[in-house]
């Protein structure tokens, strides 16, 4: 299979822009550290209108636990259904409420209240921390294809082709980082997170998404290069302290505040969060907007989120391919959306308005 000719247009550039970037640390208003923590409750409510028929739901949880900067800390709910369970993917970490309303139920309606704790993350690239060591398990199931992101093919000859001559793992991982934001765009006319079909993404040539596609792409491209990679599928809850109007949720009401996040395993410091999509988005929709690449926004943006990411996020799970029990339609990619169906019709997840549902954040602060 040939490569497109956008696939590596700029596998070179992106090591010059590198050289070219300032020295001099990410400014003193986007520098996210650890040491703070941040405690939160989010509400999802669903109350699906038109529902004729049998109609259940299945509402994702914030169950992914790393001790050193996100704790989730459990979920209630209120419902007039006949059953509400919580589930667990058998094959991740994904959890999610499942709910089923009794046959002829006019108004399903359920509201869930989740609670977590969470802190910025910073990793120092320039200081190992020693030799760390994912079990035979999770090397498996982070270096793996899933149904979107496979790791053959093209996306093994796109990271070949980015990752020549690195020399080192943390080496593959920056050229991989860099290569998607040299390379790629924020389409705004994606629908929701996009859908993080990474083959179809480099057929195409055409190299515009959003974070479930942009960062897929880094997590595909990572794992062919023999990196163990996944995504983090969450939720902006507040906006950001750091003063990027582009990188926070914009007030309580957080419906469509979902955000992809990515993470690299790097033997010599762990997992190493990375976010390359949401450099594009500082370039798209930071005040005032198209900035370019070598604004001094973007620069910083581009510099901290190469091992760094700001605790105004929560995050759901790093779950692919999940089968939602008792669904009689097809697995979703990822679980990122409340999922519903009425009468066995897969609701669409991309549509609050319609579906119904909507999401607020608070954060506790006494």
């Amino acid at each position: 299979m040939k490569l497109t000719r956008r696939d590596v247009l700029k596998t070179g550039g992106a090591v010059s822009a590198m050289a070219m970037m300032p020295s001099w640390p990410a400014r003193a208003d986007f520098a996210p550290q650890p040491g703070t923590w941040r405690k939160f409750e989010i509400f999802t409510r669903v109350n699906i209108a038109n529902a004729p028929g049998s109609a259940q739901a299945w509402i994702p949880l914030p169950a992914f636990s790393s001790p050193d900067w996100f704790k989730p800390e459990g979920s209630t709910w209120q419902t007039n259904a006949k059953f509400a369970e919580i589930g667990k993917d058998p094959n991740s970490d994904a959890q999610f409420l499942h709910v089923i309303w009794a046959e002829g139920e006019s108004a399903p309606v359920i509201e869930v209240k989740s609670a977590f704790a969470t802190q910025s993350r910073a990793v120092d690239l320039d200081k190992p921390l020693g030799k760390h060591v994912l079990s035979d398990a999770e090397r498996k199931i982070n270096l793996g294809p899933t149904d979107l992101i496979p790791t053959d093919g093209i996306v093994k000859q796109t990271s070949d082709k980015i990752t020549a001559g690195a020399k080192d793992d943390i080496g593959k991982a920056r050229l991989i980082y860099e290569w998607i934001v040299e390379n790629c765009y924020r389409d705004p006319k994606t629908k929701g997170c996009g859908i993080g079909d990474v083959a179809s993404l480099l057929k195409s040539g055409n190299l515009g998404g959003k974070c479930a596609d942009l960062n897929a792409l880094y997590v595909g491209l990572a794992r062919a290069a023999g990196l163990p990679a996944r995504d983090l599928y969450g939720l902006r809850v507040v906006p950001s302290a750091f003063g990027y109007k582009s990188l926070g949720a914009k007030n309580e009401v957080v419906t469509k505040a979902q955000h992809c996040r990515a993470e690299v395993f790097l033997a010599d410091f762990g997992w190493v969060p990375v976010d390359p999509a949401d450099v594009r988005k500082v370039v798209l929709e930071e005040p005032p907007g198209n900035l370019a690449i070598t604004d001094e926004k973007v620069v910083a943006a581009r510099k901290t989120l190469f091992g760094a990411w700001e605790g105004n996020w929560l995050a759901y799970n790093s779950a692919h391919d999940v089968s939602l029990p008792g669904s009689t339609g097809p697995k979703v990619g990822f679980l990122m959306y409340p999922q519903a169906e009425v009468g066995g019709i897969r609701l669409d997840s991309l549509d609050p308005d319609a579906f119904k549902y909507a999401i607020t954040a608070r954060e506790i602060t006494s």
